[in-house]
């Protein structure tokens, strides 16, 4: 039988609510391109973009999310270079990309696209989540803890979309005992999703958490984070490269990277084995942490780290995990500033301490880290909010 394809024509839509038109290429898959719904009216911004749907944002609105907009499968929301969102409505305000939905929030250095908060305080509002098909070690499926969202397959190069230069600041409120919203939460996310040039500012909790999945990420900005600057679990087995990290100057903070395999079963599959290359990791004033642990039978390499100011350097714990990196050279090219207590330390799964053998590591007093060793990076100056 022969198959017959849809050609789209380029085409501009205007409508007369406040928003917006979506043009039209070869490029859009869909059968239907809707201009309709959640973005019509900037100031209650809520609600599905729906299968078949192309929702494109307005660069010079201000749109207020005044709930949860979820992004459902078949459907995109497209965020220009510019846009601001700002969160109204605390822990009901959150963008959430189910499967098989895409976002593409795609800014400039001169032209972010940024999340915020009407009150700018770490908690003030959920954040951004986003589920893939990639595989993950919990399950042949997972549900997030927010929004109830399917994630995880069989798709390693699943596509999600892309997020560049995005800047989510005062996010991670709390919605539940002992639970909480994250700045970014990757969840079974596949290689062919683009996340670059991301940063997460002044968090009650995670910075950039990764469920397992394939995605790759490049150039991330992870401070004054409540919690964890930069974390994975649950299988992950991408690359991460440039990413600097930096601990509140009161000490609040638990770690700079903080690496899980899977908390119930240690040596689950597919195996959390991470490539991470060209980090800097600044600690607080006060406070004991670790600037990175690794745990609960995770792998991973590292390559052209800094380390300053953190009580412990690396922190290694559970036997699969030990044994992965002591002597085997997986930790390369780090220098560890003065002020740095312990630069390595291991203990096996009941507790005990494992001595360090003297190829687990070496030293490197020239190391760059993300690029210009305790100092901000030249890539994230300005649109991160760095200076």
């Amino acid at each position: 039988m022969r198959k017959k394809y849809l050609k789209l024509f380029v085409a501009t839509v205007i409508i007369s609510s406040p928003f917006v038109f979506h043009s039209c290429t070869e490029e859009d898959d869909v059968e239907t391109i809707a201009i309709v719904g959640i973005a019509q009216d900037p100031s209650n911004f809520k609600g599905e973009v729906t299968n078949g749907q192309v929702v494109t944002l307005d660069a010079t609105k201000v749109y207020v999310l005044n709930g949860a907009v979820r992004v459902k499968n078949g459907g995109k929301l497209v965020i220009p270079a510019g846009t601001r969102i700002v969160a109204t409505a605390g822990v009901e305000s959150y963008i959430l990309v189910e499967q098989g939905g895409q976002i593409y929030a795609n800014g400039t250095p001169a032209s972010p696209v940024t999340f915020n908060a009407s009150a700018a305080t770490a908690g003030s509002w959920g954040g951004v989540i986003i589920c893939g098909k990639a595989p993950i070690n919990t399950g042949a499926t997972g549900t997030t803890e927010v929004g109830n969202a399917a994630y995880g397959g069989t798709a390693a190069t699943d596509n999600s979309g892309s997020l560049t230069y995005v800047r989510i600041e005062n996010a991670g409120i709390s919605y539940a005992t002992d639970k909480n919203f994250n700045g970014l939460s990757l969840y079974g996310i596949g290689s062919d999703t683009k996340i670059e040039n991301i940063a997460v500012v002044n968090g009650a909790e995670d910075g950039i958490q990764i469920y397992g999945g394939t995605v790759n990420l490049t150039n991330i900005v992870s401070v004054s984070n409540a919690d964890d600057a930069f974390g994975w679990t649950d299988g992950w087995t991408g690359t991460a490269s440039n990413i600097y990290t930096k601990r509140r100057a009161s000490g609040t903070g638990n770690t700079g990277i903080k690496g899980i395999n899977n908390t119930t079963n240690a040596d689950a599959e597919p195996r959390s084995n991470p490539v991470i290359k060209n980090v800097t990791l600044i600690g607080g004033t006060t406070g004991e942490a670790q600037a990175v642990r690794l745990y609960a039978g995770t792998y991973a390499s590292f390559e052209n780290v800094i380390v300053s100011n953190w009580t412990d350097g690396f922190s290694l714990e559970s036997d699969s995990t030990v044994t992965h990196f002591n002597g085997q050279s997986k930790i390369k090219d780090v220098f560890f500033d003065t002020n740095v207590t312990h630069k390595m330390t291991a203990k096996a799964t009941d507790g005990s301490d494992v001595t360090i053998q003297a190829s687990t590591y070496n030293e490197k007093a020239d190391a760059t880290g993300a690029g210009n060793q305790l100092a901000s990076p030249a890539w994230a100056i300005g649109w991160s909010s760095l200076q």
